[in-house]
């Protein structure tokens, strides 16, 4: 299927690994010109030169932390005529109310939650004018609500409402705006949590793979599986969807 990417460019955030990079991947061998941002210069210079040698696209890298606005800013400035943006970045701790501080807190929600809605705003009239998408991967704890990873959960909750709020508005505009809520995921960051919970549950980090037994199909999700479901979203041929979130889990519910 033609996803008519061409001539279009997609802005991914957290694109120096995982999802986000499996995303940028797909949409650059979709034909799609992409803009790479995160933190690690090394990391997405690499993903960038891939990108180069396996696609007929552009890839632009962007080394910027989008927990500050100054740094929004920039990349808007940088960028500034955007088809697609897909927001991907940041990485929320587990722990309960007591284990998670005011700082720890903040700080997430500075680069995911707020950092999101602040690249909502910046990149708002580029697509406006292009008749643009926004994507934004949240999180399926936003919908199963859970004490243990409780920034988390409020935060994805949070911008499950901002994206399907965003979207009644950005219609008028011919901007859709979906969300897609990815269960475990197969990244290094799920290897960290799993490695947590089995030395809890058996006194061995070691052993975190057997806690891959329990999920849908004994496994978790590739970033590719998350990658394909962005590019399809954002491209014409779903070309009134908006307001939706997708939740890929497997079926786990």
């Amino acid at each position: 299927m033609d996803l008519e990417f061409a001539g279009k460019l997609a802005l991914v955030t957290g694109a120096s690994k995982g999802i986000g990079r499996a995303t940028a991947m797909i949409l650059a061998q979709e034909g799609c010109d992409v803009a790479l941002v995160a933190r690690d210069r090394t990391a997405l210079d690499q993903t960038a030169r891939e990108i180069e040698r396996q696609s007929s696209v552009s890839a632009r890298v962007f080394c910027a932390d989008l927990s500050q606005q100054g740094e929004i800013e920039r990349v808007a400035a940088e960028c500034a005529e955007l088809d697609i943006l897909v927001n991907n970045a940041g990485a929320i701790p587990p722990g309960n109310l007591s284990a998670i501080g005011n700082d720890a807190w903040r700080a997430a929600w500075d680069l995911k939650v707020f950092g999101y809605i602040s690249m909502c705003r910046a990149f708002y009239a580029s697509l406006k004018r292009r008749s643009g998408v926004i994507v934004n991967v949240i999180g399926a704890a936003g919908e199963r609500l859970d004490p243990n990873y409780i920034a988390g959960s409020t935060g994805n909750a949070a911008l499950m409402a901002f994206t399907k709020s965003l979207a009644k508005g950005a219609a008028t505009d011919r901007i859709r705006v979906v969300g897609i809520n990815p269960g475990p995921v197969a990244t290094d960051r799920l290897e960290v949590m799993l490695r947590g919970r089995a030395q809890t549950r058996f006194g061995d980090a070691s052993r975190w793979r057997e806690l891959l037994s329990g999920m849908s199909f004994g496994r978790a999700a590739s970033p590719e599986e998350i990658g394909r479901a962005v590019a399809f979203l954002a491209s014409s041929r779903s070309a009134y969807t908006s307001g939706t979130i997708l939740t890929i889990d497997g079926g786990a519910g």
